[in-house]
């Protein structure tokens, strides 16, 4: 077999699957890989994206089925910068996978359509490295675009969740009532048929428990992380920080409430380490009931720089529905406080978003929310790119919103993300 050439003439391939939101990754490396690695069923998997652990592309009947325990179990055989060519329990059996995890320990599933080695194995690594660094980098900075899409995609997993876990559960304790009543006969098939809606119900509960440490982090965690990234940055320039660390008690947050959390308060101690005459630093967090609170302040000169404050949360604040206030009292000193609510706000009992939109714009929009960009939008739908800029403003202009972000979270919400084709078939577009 040819060697795949990961140099050069790669490299334009490359930087369009890690040039665009964390929402279509998966469709575009999928389409990177599928020469030399040809596959039926790609994933990827990472704790950093909380909004969306599993990135997924290909045959639906394969990555609709696919589990995190599953996803768990293959990683942990996989050595950390190590690759893996075998059968591998998937999707409730056992299926001859291509398995990567790279050092940052993202893993990437390939399902390829006959059992055989992995080819190339060095190459493929170092492709998928340089794709979960971007993945790890996108989080880290959490641009409001990938605050938005966290958010909006655990609101609806959770809401599954939820809904799910309530219907099981009604229909198993049901079931148990059922089985202990005295008045059934076969007690050995009681047995054994209790025992098995007991262990399902166990099972049940503790795939929510995996789920919800997956999408969320303990205040306390999420501090240290912040603690741990700081504290070089903070001893290089001399400031002496004092870390309030909130409760260990404190409500959970959720993964795009502590990935928001983080990079605002470096933003702000950034532009607080900016001040010339600044020796000490106070970074606290805390929890209410339903909100974190970020309380930042210092015992300088109060020269601290709102408008570059201002300018480095605004996006963030408003994609998270957060209140802040920004103190500045010359010869006093500075404060910044940022008050994130833990819960997304409450939806409008009704919307109707997509109803204005035509055939072409909807198209254009659930090729959006896969997170395509411009020019390999203009590709699939056979136009040209200045075309395709015109449906995008367009359907933002419709949409009410300002930027492809908030329009790929509409998208997302209308389920057009996952399959980007059925706008073409929608019933209901115009």
């Amino acid at each position: 077999m040819v060697q795949p050439d990961v140099g050069a003439s790669v490299l334009p391939g490359l930087r369009e699957v890690v040039d665009g939101s964390l929402v279509g990754i998966a469709s575009r490396l999928s389409r990177f890989l599928a020469g030399d690695w040809p596959h039926r069923a790609l994933v990827i998997f990472t704790r950093e994206c909380t909004g969306r652990p599993r990135k997924v592309a290909g045959a639906e009947e394969i990555v609709d089925r696919i589990t995190i325990a599953e996803l768990e179990e293959l990683k942990s055989a996989v050595e950390p910068a190590g690759c893996y060519a075998g059968e591998a329990a998937l999707t409730g059996g056992r299926r001859w996978v291509w398995a990567v995890r790279d050092r940052v320990d993202t893993l990437l599933v390939l399902v390829p359509p006959h059992p055989r080695q992995l080819p190339c194995p060095a190459q493929l690594m170092a492709v998928f490295g340089m794709v979960a660094t971007s993945i790890r980098q996108q989080v880290v900075q959490a641009s409001p675009d990938y605050l938005a899409e966290s958010r909006a995609a655990s609101t609806a997993r959770a809401r599954a969740v939820a809904e799910l876990t309530a219907a099981h559960e009604a229909v198993l304790g049901s079931l148990l009532l059922t089985l202990r009543s005295p008045g059934l006969d076969d007690q050995r098939a009681r047995t054994t048929a209790a025992s098995a809606a007991s262990d399902a119900l166990i099972e049940l509960r503790s795939a929510r428990e995996t789920d919800q440490a997956l999408t969320e982090e303990a205040p306390v965690s999420a501090f240290e992380r912040l603690r741990r990234d700081l504290g070089p940055l903070l001893h290089h320039r001399q400031i002496t920080a004092e870390f309030v660390a909130p409760p260990l008690d404190g409500r959970r947050l959720p993964g795009e409430v502590a990935h928001g959390a983080r990079a605002m308060t470096q933003s702000v101690v950034l532009a607080f380490a900016a001040q010339p005459d600044l020796e000490r630093l106070r970074i606290a967090w805390s929890c209410a009931a339903d909100r974190l609170i970020v309380d930042i302040r210092d015992d300088a000169a109060g020269r601290l720089d709102s408008a570059t404050v201002r300018h480095s949360l605004e996006g963030r604040v408003q994609t998270l529905h957060a209140e802040w206030n920004i103190e500045v009292l010359p010869g006093w000193g500075s404060r910044v406080t940022i008050s994130l609510p833990l819960d997304p706000p409450a939806a409008p009992a009704q919307r109707h978003e997509l109803t204005s939109l035509n055939r072409r714009e909807r198209e254009v929009l659930a090729l959006i929310a896969a997170g395509r960009r411009n020019k390999a939008i203009a590709a699939e739908l056979g136009v040209a790119e200045s075309t395709v800029k015109f449906h995008v403003a367009g359907l933002l202009k419709k949409l009410d919103v300002s930027s492809r972000g908030e329009a790929a979270v509409i998208g997302m919400r209308a389920g057009m993300a996952d399959r980007p084709g059925a706008a073409a078939t929608d019933p209901t577009a115009k």
